[in-house]
Order: structure tokens, then C-alpha cells, then sequence
């Protein structure tokens, strides 16, 4: 009888790299990258920020002491920052409010099959990709009071304001500045939306006799919730986070009118150079942000139809 030889236990033995832990390998490896991204760039400077609100930090005089609370403090003392924030306020609600309507609007006008909309796309898309510094230059000469806008004003019998030097017309301005600029996106955003909306629905709500708003308030807007979501949370944390226009067009004024946060905090550091008071506002502004993020993100609960 012949016998086969035993197999020994280090034949048996299964290799250590199996299938699963390079699959595992090569995950980590992907997504290292981008954490050593996350780390460097976000991680490592939100604890400098905290750290650095603890410390009064005069470039100028070369001083770096620990003053533990005392920043915070002074912004619990600061005399400027209610206005501050009111206007930081004013200015998120009135971009948030017209850009995502301004947005909607223009996404359904634009599913609809016509001629040439796909020219319109581009037009009303393209302001998304122009340079920011550039766009505000062009809208700085126009809203000036002798600019374009009161020379058409002019031409049909009307006087203009000098847009930028009102308080009312200048945040006005400055809202209308960044609307224009950014509702490409969130337009580009609810218009795939609504193109996966399915047109089955839209036929059998007709023929029950919805009219165009019950199937646009009963369809479309609870089966796109989801982009909705996503489009207020990219727009309110950018709302927050805007300077460029504000150092452009009006530098905060007139008076605080339109010094936002992101402003208010730039004219501390880098204009006044105290970088410690400079930090806590900035950890303010991460605190508000956060705290708008997960209200939002809460929301869906209520209002994204697959959450119910």
C-alpha cells in the first residue's frame, strides 16, 4: 500500500499577504494621500489657532505671552463685534435666501427641452468659473456713481444711488455681487437633480389634476431634498467664509456696515497685527460654522424623504 507523504504544518500554513490584507493595503494606501491632507492643511492648523488664541502675539513688537482667556475675554468685551455679527448674519440669510430660489429657478427653466438651452447652461454657469478678484473689479466699476449701472439708470429717467457708499446699498451690492458669481454652481447642482427625477411621476400626478406647483411641491421638491441639503450647507458655510468681494468692493464699509467676520478678523491679524485676538475670532467663526453644519445635517432627518 503505498502512503502519501504528511503534509507538515508549514505547508498548511497560509500565506500572510491573502487576497483581503492587499486589498487592505491598497485602500490604505488610496486614502493616505488625502489623510496626510486632512492632517497638514486642516488638523494641524485648527490647533494652532486654538493655540495661538491663548497668546498675545504683536509681530511688530516681536511679543509672544500667554495670556490664557484673555482673548476671549476681550471678544466677550468687544464693542464692535454685535455689528459685526449682525451684518455677517445679514449678509449669509440675504445670499443664502436669492441664491438657492435664484438657483431653483433657473435649473427647472433650464430642464426644459427647448432650442439652444444648452447655450443658456453655459451662460449662466460660466460666472462660476472667472476669477473671483476679476469678477468683483468689473462689479466695483459698474456700482460706482458713475458707473454702468446708474448710466443705464440714467438713460430711462432714473438716478442711482452711489451703491457702494450706503449702508443699505452697499450690503445690498455686495450680496447681489456674490449671487451672480456662485448660483452657476448650485443651479448646475438641482438641475442634475431634477433630471433624475422620474417623469412617470410627474404623468400620473397630471392625470389625477395636479397643477405645475402641487407636482413641484409634492414631487420634485421632496425627491431632490437631498441636493437641497447639500446645496444650503455649501452655501451658508460659504456665506461665512467670504472676503474677497468685502476687501474689494467696499473694505468693510461704510462704517461696519459690511465687515463680516472673515473681514473682521483679516483687519486684526494682518492690519492691526494681533494675531492672538485674530486667532479667537477665527475660532468663533469655526465654532458658528460648525454649529450651522450640524443643525443642517440634523435637518435632513425631517426633510430628505429617505431619512423618514
Amino acid at each position: 500500500m503505498i502512503q502519501t507523504p504528511s503534509i507538515t504544518g508549514a505547508a498548511r500554513k497560509r500565506p500572510y499577504w491573502t487576497v483581503k490584507r492587499r486589498d487592505r493595503l491598497a485602500g490604505y494606501l488610496f486614502i493616505t494621500p488625502q489623510f496626510a491632507g486632512i492632517v497638514v492643511f486642516v488638523l494641524v492648523p485648527l490647533v494652532l489657532v486654538f493655540w495661538y488664541s491663548l497668546h498675545e502675539w504683536n509681530v511688530l513688537a516681536g511679543s509672544f505671552t500667554f495670556v490664557g482667556p484673555g482673548n476671549y475675554q476681550q471678544l466677550l468685551d468687544d464693542p464692535t463685534l454685535p455689528g459685526v455679527l449682525a451684518a455677517t448674519a445679514i449678509f449669509s440669510i440675504g445670499l443664502v435666501i436669492l441664491n438657492l430660489s435664484l438657483a431653483m429657478l433657473l435649473a427647472v427653466l433650464l430642464n426644459q427641452k427647448l432650442r439652444g438651452i444648452t447655450a443658456f447652461r453655459t451662460l449662466f454657469f460660466s460666472p462660476v468659473v472667472v476669477s473671483l478678484v476679476a469678477w468683483t473689479i468689473v462689479w466695483g466699476f459698474l456700482l460706482q456713481n458713475d458707473g454702468g449701472i446708474n448710466g443705464v439708470l440714467a438713460q430711462i429717467g432714473i438716478e442711482g444711488p452711489n451703491w457702494l457708499r450706503g449702508e443699505t446699498t452697499a450690503m445690498l451690492s455686495v450680496i447681489v455681487v456674490q449671487v451672480f458669481k456662485n448660483v452657476g454652481l448650485n443651479m448646475v447642482l438641482f438641475l442634475a437633480a431634477l433630471q433624475g427625477v422620474p417623469r412617470d411621476l410627474y404623468d400620473a400626478a397630471w392625470v389625477d389634476g395636479a397643477g405645475p406647483w402641487t407636482r413641484f411641491r409634492r414631487i420634485t421638491v421632496p425627491l431632490i431634498s437631498p441636493t437641497i441639503i447639500l446645496a444650503s450647507i455649501i452655501t451658508v458655510v460659504g456665506s461665512l467664509q467670504v472676503f474677497a468681494q468685502i476687501a474689494v468692493l467696499t473694505q468693510g464699509g461704510p462704517g461696519i456696515s459690511t465687515t463680516v467676520l472673515v473681514y473682521y478678523l483679516y483687519q486684526y491679524a494682518f492690519q492691526f497685527h494681533y494675531f492672538g485676538y485674530g486667532s479667537t475670532l477665527g475660532v468663533l467663526l469655526f465654532v458658528i460654522v460648525a454649529i450651522l453644519t450640524y443643525i443642517q445635517w440634523r435637518m435632513r432627518r425631517r426633510w430628505v424623504f429617505y431619512e423618514q
